[in-house]
């Protein structure tokens, strides 16, 4: 059960009566998080932000992996994302707990659970070299519960391949555009829809492009208006930055 809706339910059993307010005090002093004695797992994340706690996988090995996401699913927490997994850690975390691993993106998504998806979200790449990075935005607003529209290869070399696919666009709550090189495609994008556009900028390119920086600063130096700008290589942040956008959208929509 997400956090936010067992704390509502914890405080509706207050209003009922059928709990205490001593007790309902000593839950929620009990669970903000869990000391693993490596990591200290956040279980007040979702109350907070809406999703709960993700995992970043770089780094950590696939034994502390897999103990706070056992933890986590022990408290109930569904679709926990791990994003930067090795192929290693995500074969060791699979015999852990149930895990659907991306090797692509290298994302793994633990505990998986279906749900509803809602609004639309479309992910742009300039091209095939950006996929790992765009597939890692995706999934990630995927996992968070979002409907995503994928429009890859669409770069400003072959500009009619985007001008085909107006309709996706237009139609968008949110559109990520991932793109190397000079990183042109977000302000394209920017021009063409009235929603707001995340570029992303990827290391792919040849010397000059110093490894995805002169895409980083071309997207920032964008004219085209309602276009923000995430770290180099960052899918997993703007996955989640356009989910934000798209079920705020919903809400104002209902």
């Amino acid at each position: 059960m997400d956090r936010k809706y067992e704390i509502l339910n914890l405080l509706r059993s207050v209003a009922d009566g059928t709990t205490t307010p001593e007790e309902a005090l000593l839950d929620l002093k009990e669970k903000p998080f869990e000391d693993l004695d490596y990591a200290k797992i956040d279980y007040h994340r979702s109350v907070r932000q809406g999703a709960s706690e993700v995992i970043y996988g770089e780094g950590k090995t696939p034994e502390q992996i897999a103990g706070i996401v056992t933890a986590m699913g022990e408290k109930g927490c569904r679709n926990i994302l791990v994003t930067r997994i090795s192929q290693e850690a995500a074969e060791y975390l699979s015999a852990a707990a149930p895990t659907e691993y991306h090797p692509l993106s290298r994302l793994a998504v633990a505990f998986p659970k279906e749900q509803k998806l809602r609004g639309n979200i479309v992910v742009a790449t300039g091209g095939t070299s950006d996929l790992p990075v765009a597939e890692e935005a995706a999934l990630t607003a995927e996992t968070m519960g979002n409907k995503v529209t994928r429009l890859y290869d669409v770069g400003v070399a072959g500009l009619h391949r985007l001008l085909s696919n107006l309709d996706p666009l237009m139609s968008a709550r949110c559109v990520i555009a991932a793109a190397g090189m000079e990183g042109a495609l977000a302000s394209v994008v920017g021009g063409l829809v009235d929603c707001p556009v995340i570029a992303v900028p990827t290391s792919v390119g040849y010397g000059a492009s110093f490894g995805g920086l002169s895409a980083l600063l071309s997207m920032l130096n964008s004219c085209a208006s309602g276009c923000s700008v995430v770290n180099i290589d960052n899918g997993f942040g703007a996955g989640y930055l356009a989910g934000m956008i798209n079920q705020m959208e919903g809400i104002r929509e209902e």
